[in-house]
């Protein structure tokens, strides 16, 4: 069965979204609302997370409630882009673990070439939701994901700015099981494997390096 592709159409997602791709926005102002927009996304993403019923005492009396079940999540960035992600991930989730996994693109093959990987040890235990801002080619995705499924994590989720058509299936051919939540799904790729009408480089603009 294949897993579901959710689009983010928060109006505030759209909103801070729409300003990331307005090329005059400066390094700060990409920072702060790729921020933003990551913290806004951690919600969706994170919604139906297992849950456990707990007794706690309130200063007033008992009370029933509930906690995420089992382990913490594990946040797990692809370097270096998925970085700008994290932050804003993480104020939201501040006890989850993070993983990297990195990978570059290379220019002429557009195939992935892996060069690092620190997991925590105990994946099994964990829900995994692997970050990139963009889905464009997919190649980059599905070999992170490949690696991360080699850690066998009890669930995962990837989660992208911007996606495209061509990213979408084959990350559905490699990884249908894999549910995809992403602010947009823009029209296509150019010769150069960049999406358009994209955002650009999501890494040069976040560290200045464009």
């Amino acid at each position: 069965m294949t897993a579901a592709v959710h689009v983010i159409r928060h109006p505030l997602v759209q909103h801070k979204l729409t300003l990331l791709r307005t090329k005059t926005t400066g390094t700060t102002a990409f920072r702060r609302l790729l921020h933003e927009l990551a913290a806004l996304m951690a919600y969706e993403v994170t919604r139906e997370l297992p849950l456990r019923e707990v007794t706690v005492d309130t200063p007033v009396g008992p009370a029933t409630g509930q906690l995420i079940d089992g382990k913490k999540l594990v946040f797990v960035p692809i370097l270096r882009a998925g970085i700008g992600i994290l932050d804003g991930m993480l104020e939201v989730v501040p006890c989850a673990r993070v993983g990297h996994i990195g990978l570059y693109r290379d220019p002429h093959t557009l195939a992935a070439v892996e060069y690092y990987c620190r997991l925590p040890h105990d994946m099994a235990e964990r829900d995994a939701i692997m970050v990139d801002p963009m889905l464009a080619t997919g190649h980059s995705a599905a070999a992170a994901l490949d690696r991360l499924k080699q850690a066998q994590p009890r669930s995962i989720r990837f989660v992208c700015l911007v996606g495209c058509p061509e990213g979408l299936a084959h990350l559905r051919e490699r990884h249908p099981d894999v549910p995809v939540f992403t602010a947009a799904i823009d029209a296509g790729l150019n010769e150069h494997g960049y999406i358009v009408p994209g955002l650009g480089d999501a890494g040069d603009r976040y560290f200045g390096t464009d």
